[in-house]
């Protein structure tokens, strides 16, 4: 670090150079907010590690000092550059030099940018009325913000509608349903909308206008956030996969309705896990399975001790530790557990099921009067039309996919749309409970300002040199440029540009240019790279 301290004072145009153990604290913060008036600087650049989280608080540093924010650079000689050469110092060290010494290069072309300021509709869309869009319409309910809460259903719910018992309570699914819906329809700024659906969503953060098809009635809501809670659906097996039928094999989601409505205890009964996930058609773990499993295969047990429960699983995901001492509880009563191997799946047919024992090593055979299915949980059909409609991603399995997995859990990259629940990956009930309350602070962190200000780095066209030939409109992927044919040129619309650089990038003329990645910026660092 002190080599390149050293060789940073030798780069033209640098007045000042300081070197800090972490730049991002807040001493950090203090010295570039005290260096800026001190030493008279106009451009600060900082070489440490990645923009994409801490940029913005660097940012906000030049801010307070009197700088305007955009005439910041950084040099990410972290992730780009110690992380990638840490078995060669040397050359890292070469690296990093050139680096910062690209971003000063940048830095002394940098010009003022200025935010738009937009107006803001103070009023939230949540989609879903499941545990997590129940939870977060009620949060927000709460803060004193109007919430529409849109269901497909013709009641509140989700999934939980069709579930027995919870443990470790033994409290009916019902009755959690029940008061958290009753608290929601009670709350004076929640108006929710059943039997409905999202079919348009049009504008941007802060000044949403969402078309909603309610009861066979178009209606607008204009709104400042989305929330995105579309839950998740259970998995229905093809007649006949593993011997569905619907009555003698069955799902645990049918299971569940008819223990609620009363299951004759049967003798034996055989579950079999990752039916349908883990697979080639589904590579993932839908996380609850196994969970549900134990849940019910203890509740048999408690209902008559008699019944012999045999589970077959590959692996039994029970994390946490209320989920660990039901494990151990199902193991106690009884409930036996068998490795089967997922090249030789459990066979099911004239009443018994026979497995591949991978402990034993042979084949066994056990009596079945009622064979359980865990199957996943799956993306909802209707994912990818709000994933259109809102612009936001879908992994390859068809759920949500957020922002940052650790940065930004509950965001997506379009400002002013949030995640919850199980449309972004199988929940459970109190995993969908808290990421509903986080999904609303995040809003509410929106709903909460007076006004909003984009950002200032953004694309624009030269209407003098475009030629309308629209290769630009293609590719944004924000919807964010407008061709005028009566002038034949295309316009960017600054309220709804990202600044990815796309169109800059496309633009045959040269007409199109993005704020702050200009050419003679990028070409200055490019040059400096090549000298180096």
């Amino acid at each position: 670090m002190k080599e390149l301290v050293e060789y940073a004072k030798t780069l033209p145009n640098v007045a000042f150079v300081q070197e800090n153990l972490y730049t991002c604290s807040e001493g950090g913060i203090n010295e570039i907010k005290s260096a800026i008036p001190k030493h008279d600087l106009n451009r600060v650049v900082v070489a440490s590690c990645t923009p994409r989280t801490h940029e913005p608080l660097f940012m906000g540093a030049c801010e307070e000092a009197g700088l305007n924010p955009y005439l910041f650079e950084m040099a990410n000689i972290r992730d780009q550059c110690s992380w990638v050469h840490m078995r060669d110092k040397e050359g890292g060290t070469e690296r990093a030099k050139g680096q910062i010494a690209m971003a000063v290069a940048k830095a002394a072309r940098l010009r003022s940018l200025s935010r738009i300021q937009l107006g803001l509709t103070h009023r939230a869309l949540v989609i879903g009325g499941g545990v997590a869009g129940m939870s977060a319409a009620m949060a927000l309910g709460n803060m004193g913000y109007e919430v529409d809460l849109v269901e497909k259903q013709d009641r509140l719910g989700g999934l939980l509608n069709s579930v027995n018992l919870v443990l470790p309570t033994h409290e009916p699914a019902a009755k959690l349903v029940d008061d958290l819906a009753g608290r929601v329809n009670e709350n004076p700024k929640v108006t929710v909308h059943l039997r409905s659906c999202v079919t348009k969503v049009e504008g941007y953060v802060g000044n949403y206008v969402v078309s909603v098809a309610e009861d066979g009635k178009d209606i607008s809501i204009k709104t400042g956030v989305i929330v995105v809670a579309v839950g998740a659906r259970v998995l229905k097996p093809e007649q006949g996969f593993f011997g569905y039928d619907g009555e003698k094999v069955v799902t645990h989601y049918d299971l569940e309705s008819m223990m609620r409505e009363g299951l004759s205890s049967p003798e034996n009964v055989a579950i079999i896990q990752c039916v349908g996930s883990r697979c080639q058609e589904r590579t993932y773990c839908s996380r609850i399975c196994c969970m549900t499993a134990v849940k019910n295969a203890i509740l048999l047990k408690e209902a008559n001790p008699a019944t012999k429960i045999t589970i077959f699983y590959r692996d039994m995901q029970m994390y946490g530790v209320e989920n660990e001492d039901m494990f151990r509880r199902s193991k106690e009563l009884g409930v036996r557990y068998v490795t089967y191997d997922p090249e030789r799946p459990p066979q099911v047919g004239n009443g018994a099921v026979k497995a591949y024992h991978v402990r034993m090593g042979r084949d066994i055979e056990i009596p079945a009067d009622l064979v359980v299915l865990s199957t996943p949980l799956v993306a909802q059909e209707e994912a990818g039309d709000i994933s259109t409609m809102l612009k936001v991603p879908i992994n390859e399995n068809g759920f949500f996919l957020e922002g940052h997995v650790k940065l930004k859990p509950l965001d997506f990259a379009t400002d002013g749309v949030y995640l919850c629940g199980s449309a972004r990956f199988p929940s459970t009930i109190r995993e969908a409970v808290a990421q509903g309350l986080g999904a609303a602070s995040r809003a509410a962190g929106v709903l909460s300002k007076e006004a909003l200000f984009t950002s200032g780095i953004v694309a624009d066209i030269n209407p003098e040199t475009c030629c309308g030939c629209l290769g630009c409109v293609a590719v944004c992927p924000y919807g964010a440029i407008n061709f005028f044919a009566d002038r034949g040129v295309c316009q960017v619309n600054k309220v709804l540009c990202k600044g990815c650089g796309g169109c800059a990038a496309t633009c045959p003329s040269g007409s199109a240019r993005l704020d702050g990645f200009s050419n003679d910026q990028l070409f200055a660092q490019i040059e400096q790279a090549l000298t180096g």
